[in-house]
C-alpha cells in the first residue's frame, strides 16, 4: 500500500498548490492561534480554493469548542479535523467531519516508564471514536517542534489500529524513508521538516519546494523498496 502523506502548517495558496503537485495527499492548516503558523479564516479560505478536489484539507484545533470547530470546518470547507491539545473524546462525537486525535508522545518515553500506560490509556479512549490516530513528540507549542520520540515504542503502540494511524515528530527528508521501511506507516505528516531555513532558523509557516520534493521522493523511494 502507498504511504500517504501530509504536509501541515502551510499558510500560503501558491505553497499548498506546490505541495499537491508534488503529490501530497493532505495539506494541514493551523487553527491554533499561538502557533506561528496559524491561519485567519479568510487565509484558510484562501488556501482551500487552490486545491485539487481529491486532495484533503485538515484544521488542526488545540482545546477549541465544538461550535468554534464546527463554524471555522463549514467556513473554509474542511474534509478532516485534527484534535491536538487535550480534548476529551465526548467533542469528536459531536463533530459532523473525521476526525484525527494526535497521541503527544514524550520524547524521553522507553518500554520500561511508567508514562507508558498514560499514553496506552489515551490511545484506548480515542481508538473507537477517532478515524485515525496521530503519533507526534510531545512538546509546549503542540506540535510544529521538529522533535522526535522513540519509533521503537510505534509497534506496541499502533497494534489493533490497522491503517488508522500516523506518523509525525521529527520527520525530514533525510530521514523518512528509512522511517517508512523501517515502519510502513499509512500515512506520514510533517511541517518543520520542509520549511524554509534562512542563517539555520527555520522560517516557521514557509515551505521550501526542494525540502517538499526531496521528502515526496523519500517516501515513494521507501515505498518500493
Amino acid at each position: 500500500m502507498r504511504t500517504r502523506v501530509k504536509i501541515c502548517g502551510l499558510t500560503r495558496p501558491d505553497e499548498a498548490l506546490q505541495a499537491c503537485q508534488l503529490g501530497a495527499d493532505a495539506i494541514g492548516l493551523v487553527f491554533y492561534e499561538k502557533s506561528p503558523r496559524a491561519v485567519s479564516i479568510d487565509q484558510a479560505h484562501a488556501i482551500r480554493r487552490v486545491l485539487p478536489a481529491w486532495v484533503c484539507c485538515v484544521g488542526l484545533f488545540v482545546n477549541s469548542s465544538a461550535k468554534t470547530i464546527h463554524d471555522t470546518a463549514n467556513a473554509v470547507g474542511l474534509s478532516h479535523i485534527q484534535l491536538h491539545g487535550d480534548e476529551p473524546p465526548s467533542l469528536a462525537q459531536g463533530l459532523c467531519h473525521p476526525v484525527i486525535k494526535a497521541i503527544r508522545v514524550p520524547a524521553d518515553l522507553t518500554q520500561d516508564s511508567k508514562g507508558l500506560s498514560e499514553v496506552t490509556e489515551v490511545i484506548q479512549a480515542w481508538k473507537s471514536i477517532a478515524q485515525a490516530l496521530l503519533f507526534d513528540a510531545d512538546s509546549a507549542g503542540f506540535g510544529g517542534s521538529g522533535n522526535s520520540f522513540d519509533w521503537g515504542l510505534l509497534p506496541a503502540l499502533t497494534k489493533g489500529l490497522g491503517n488508522g494511524w500516523v506518523l509525525s515528530g521529527g520527520l525530514n527528508p533525510d530521514n523518512v524513508e528509512q522511517a517508512v521501511v523501517a515502519l510502513r506507516p499509512p500515512c506520514v505528516d510533517v511541517s518543520s521538516g520542509v520549511e524554509q531555513e534562512r542563517q539555520g532558523i527555520l522560517h516557521k509557516g514557509r515551505k521550501d519546494l526542494r525540502k517538499m520534493e526531496v521528502f515526496l521522493q523519500a517516501v515513494a523511494l521507501a515505498d518500493a523498496t
